[in-house]
């Protein structure tokens, strides 16, 4: 009885194989929960690919996808001298450090190993990089290092509140290139722009994909959670961890999935159409008056919760005699798959 994710491996499969095809220099990206399918598979998927390296987030990921996959592995969170286990892979060759700061470009230099990294350049984004104004100080820490480059990477904002990102994308790359000739690595491009640098820039370039390649294209996955118990309710009877009256008649539904499974947490979203804020502010009322619509879908409609989901299981409120499942059934769950976690992961031919 669990919170199922329910994928069709052919189509998949196919969709992979199209991003692939698109994207010459193709580095797929499997970190923080897998994007819903979790680290190991993805690794898995990418091997099944055949590309000759993989993204993930942390060092601590490494781990769960060595296995796996046996290319190269980019770690993409910026290494940083001090902190625990950051010396732990630098023996490893298979790994690629990326790095943003020119004072840990020195340390790793004088490393007594000569560890593999990749030069993160300053974007708009302004997370992490090495500003133009600081690529002096790294000629000279390259002069003299015992690094090898993988190339220049450049993370760069959503392409869709930028319009196009080719000029940013350019104009890094360019600077990075007058320092030192080296492969550039990009995310976030569109297929023509990322076309067009390939061809403007003379040299090998990368595209890191992480959304777009598991979780794109038409592919119809979705997700079902198994209904663990149903109890008829009367009005005004309290109900939950906090006692709260019901409404009307009907029925207490409880359902497999709860905070541990991602059930309830959103991230932050743009709202950036009046539409979008309209839904925000309607859904912060609800919320303000004690209700909160559940993710879950049962009879047609989602339903709302009794309360705050518990960790491994929710309680909805379905009004009425109508539709009412029976224990072990399957009920649709929406759930946001880069905040999820899934007991099982089901490839259907």
């Amino acid at each position: 009885m669990a919170v199922v994710l329910h994928v069709p491996a052919a189509d998949w499969r196919a969709h992979q194989r199209r991003v692939q095809a698109s994207t010459p220099g193709l580095v797929p990206v499997a970190k923080g929960n897998g994007y819903g399918f979790g680290l190991a598979r993805l690794a898995a998927e990418a091997q099944a690919l055949g590309v000759d390296t993989l993204a993930v987030g942390t060092g601590a990921e490494v781990a769960h996808v060595r296995d796996a996959f046996a290319g190269r592995i980019v770690v993409l969170q910026p290494w940083r001298a001090g902190e625990p286990g950051a010396e732990d892979l630098l023996g490893d060759e298979r790994i690629i450090h990326t790095v943003s700061r020119v004072e840990d470009l020195a340390h790793l230099s004088a490393s007594d190993h000569r560890p593999t990294v990749l030069l993160e350049l300053l974007t708009s984004m302004r997370r992490h990089g090495l500003a133009v104004s600081e690529l002096q100080s790294v000629r000279k820490v390259l002069a003299d290092s015992h690094v090898d480059v993988a190339g220049w990477t450049v993370h760069l904002p959503m392409p869709a509140a930028t319009g196009s990102n080719a000029d940013e994308a350019e104009r890094l790359a360019k600077s990075g290139l007058a320092v030192r000739q080296a492969p550039v690595w990009f995310s976030h491009l569109t297929t023509d722009d990322y076309d067009r640098l390939r061809a403007t820039l003379f040299i090998e370039t990368r595209l890191r994909v992480g959304t777009e390649l598991w979780l794109g294209g038409s592919v119809r996955r979705h997700t079902t959670a198994t209904v663990l118990d149903v109890h008829p309710v009367k009005r005004g009877e309290k109900v939950g961890y906090w006692q709260r009256s019901l409404p009307a008649d009907g029925h207490i539904v409880v359902v497999a999935g709860g905070t541990a499974h991602g059930v309830a947490l959103e991230a932050p979203t743009a709202a950036t159409t009046a539409r979008q804020r309209v839904i925000s502010v309607v859904n912060g009322s609800a919320e303000a008056l004690g209700l909160a619509r559940s993710p879950f879908t049962i009879a047609g409609k989602k339903r709302w919760f009794v309360e705050p989901p518990h960790m491994q299981s929710s309680m909805v409120f379905v009004p009425g005699s109508k539709g009412i499942p029976a224990i072990g059934d399957q009920v649709p769950v929406e759930l946001r798959l880069t905040t999820a976690t899934v007991d099982e992961v089901v490839l259907a031919d």
